[in-house]
This record gives structure tokens, sequence and C-alpha cells, in this order.
């Protein structure tokens, strides 16, 4: 079984949940997972996690995310994006001006209702099924980040920009918002996340590139292990009589006189754990994610 992060990009016309379907029958592999769902029209970037590494789906979630869209001024839909059915129509009369200030007004700290053609749940129930039967909710306003927004071009009613944003946006709802903000309604045309966390566009493969790997045998080569993703996280070696507390998944002491918040735990002989926060009170590294398995200590051991 292959454990770690493959970058994955989707490309149009997949969802996320088909691609994994195609990556299990790929790498012959039941345990995979992604990270953050893409829109079927949209493309780009899908970090997805391999065995042990399906621990980091959550944690990835999280991370910002960049995106290049094409917002369509003058038309609003019920989806906000261009594939729903137009709602409205409006000349576009704002100047080239309006437009980026509008855009960059957006920059920071915002509220932001999500769309009801979204996987989010009310009553148990996705919010785009409650769309597809013509019932509208109301939907609580989210705090949302854009730390930056740069304006590409203008080609007015086309405007082609790029954002860096917390998770939980929906940039077919920053399209929407811009339009409403400057009065004649946006949608989006288009979306391309290239960039989430350290994975990046340019290093994305398609599915078709994927299998070819797997064929060559070197699908390896493009697979980052869950240790390289804390790579910015201290390593703590743990002492030999506490071997046994880490196999069973138990706390260990901590002896050092600076002890970091959170550590990389390795045993004695090298296999690395998980992920450990230091606990004050009781001087000791408590467990947060374990990663390793028994089969990793009997490896080790065969190998010693």
């Amino acid at each position: 079984m292959i454990n770690g992060i493959i970058n994955v990009y989707k490309e149009k016309g997949y969802t996320s949940h088909d691609v994994v379907a195609k990556l299990r029958g790929i790498l012959k592999q039941k345990k995979i997972g992604h990270t953050g769902t893409l829109d079927p029209d949209a493309e780009g970037v899908l970090p997805v996690c391999l065995g042990k590494g399906t621990k980091l789906c959550s944690l990835l979630t999280d991370k910002r995310k960049t995106y290049e869209a094409v917002l369509h001024l003058g038309i609003e839909t019920d989806t906000q994006d261009i594939t729903g059915q137009i709602l409205n129509e409006h000349p576009v009369l704002c100047s080239e001006e309006e437009v980026r200030a509008c855009i960059k007004s957006f920059l920071g700290d915002q509220m932001q209702v999500p769309p009801m053609y979204s996987a989010l749940k009310v009553q148990g129930k996705k919010l785009y099924e409650l769309a597809r039967e013509g019932i509208e909710v109301e939907r609580k306003a989210r705090p949302v980040t854009f730390y930056e927004i740069q304006i590409r071009s203008v080609s007015l009613p086309y405007v082609v920009f790029s954002v860096t944003c917390s998770k939980g946006t929906y940039i077919r709802t920053l399209c929407h918002d811009i339009g409403r903000k400057l009065g004649c309604g946006g949608c989006m045309e288009k979306l391309l996340r290239t960039r989430v966390e350290r994975f990046d566009i340019q290093d994305s493969l398609k599915l078709s590139q994927i299998e070819s790997l797997v064929q060559e045998d070197r699908i390896m080569e493009h697979v980052l292990s869950v240790e390289d993703m804390f790579g910015e996280i201290p390593v703590y070696r743990a002492e030999a009589d506490f071997d046994k507390l880490l196999q069973n998944g138990n706390p260990v002491p901590c002896k050092e006189k600076k002890p970091a918040e959170r550590v990389r735990m390795y045993t004695s002989t090298g296999v690395f754990i998980g992920l450990y926060r230091y606990r004050e009170e009781k001087q000791q590294y408590k467990p947060e994610t374990i990663f390793c398995t028994p089969e990793d200590f009997r490896q080790k051991e065969e190998k010693l």
C-alpha cells in the first residue's frame, strides 16, 4: 500500500469523488481520500491522500488555497457560475477603474453567505439537494479571508483575477458578490485552482500520467511522504526506555529544559510515530495524530 500525498490535476468534468474512485483502480488500493472538493467544471490542484496519509485530509482542507478565476459581469445565475440558470442580465456600465477598486475592496476578512448550490448540510440534507427541489433556506454568513487578490486582465464584461483565500471560501460567491456590489451582477465563468499549501499546479499530475507512472513503476517519485508534510516541525527522538510506550500510543515523559510545543515523534530506532504536543502540567508529550502502524515496527525490527 502507498502511504503519502499525491498532487493530482483534476480535469474538467470530474468530481473530486470521481478522481478518488479512479485512483483506487489505478493504484489498486482502497484507502484514499481527497482534501476538499472542486466543482465538476473547475480544474486544478487536488491533493489526494493515500494510505496512512488519509489522516492528513482534514489538515490539508484547512490550508490556504490559490485560484485563478474568470468573472463574467452582467449575468446572475442560480448556481453563481455560468453553468446555472440565468436569473438576471444587466448592462455593464461601470468603468475598468471601478471594477478594479471594487475587487480590491474584498481584500482581508469578510463575511460570506454560502451558495445554495453547495455541499453544506442543513438538518442532514445537502444544500444543493434542496436547491434542486426548488427550496431555498436561510444560510448564515461565515467568516472568510482573502489574503491576496491580483487582477490579471480586464476586458469587460470579463475579468481575470487570482485570489489566495482561507478554507471554506466560495470563489463563485465572491464573483456574485463583486457583481452585486458593482450593481450589474456577476457570475463565475471559469475556475482553476493553482495551489493548495505546498502543492503547486506545475507539479500536478493528470490521471492518465499517474496511470503511466504506475505502469513504469515510478509513481513513488511523485508521492510526498507523511513525514515530509511536517518538515517545519522539530524532531524529537525518544529514549529506548520509552519505545514501548510509543508503540502503544501512550504519552512519553520529556526531560528537555525548553521543550517544543509540537514535535515529530520518533522511537529510539527511528520509527516515525506521529505528531505530539507538549503538556506542561505533566511534563510529557501527548499524541496528537499517530501515523505509524504495528507493521512499521515489524519492518524496522527486521531491518535491524
